[in-house]
């Protein structure tokens, strides 16, 4: 059987953290900063964790980065 590949857009978008779980950057600071708030551009900083049913579809596009 051959080797499992890895989704290469998948690779650069999310990283797992020791647990396991699905690390991702917030969406929606592309552009447009000026007519956010700025609770807005404050919580959409750094990363976030996925939930377990996005997660599980990241998983799949990932099967040797675990």
């Amino acid at each position: 059987m051959p080797k499992m590949k890895t989704k290469s857009a998948a690779k650069k978008r999310f990283s797992f953290t020791a647990s396991g779980r699905v690390k991702a950057g917030v969406a929606g600071k592309r552009h447009g900063m000026i007519k956010r708030t700025t609770k807005f551009i404050r919580d959409a900083s750094g990363t976030m964790l996925l939930n377990d049913s996005d997660a599980k579809i990241v998983k799949k596009y990932m099967p040797y980065d675990r």
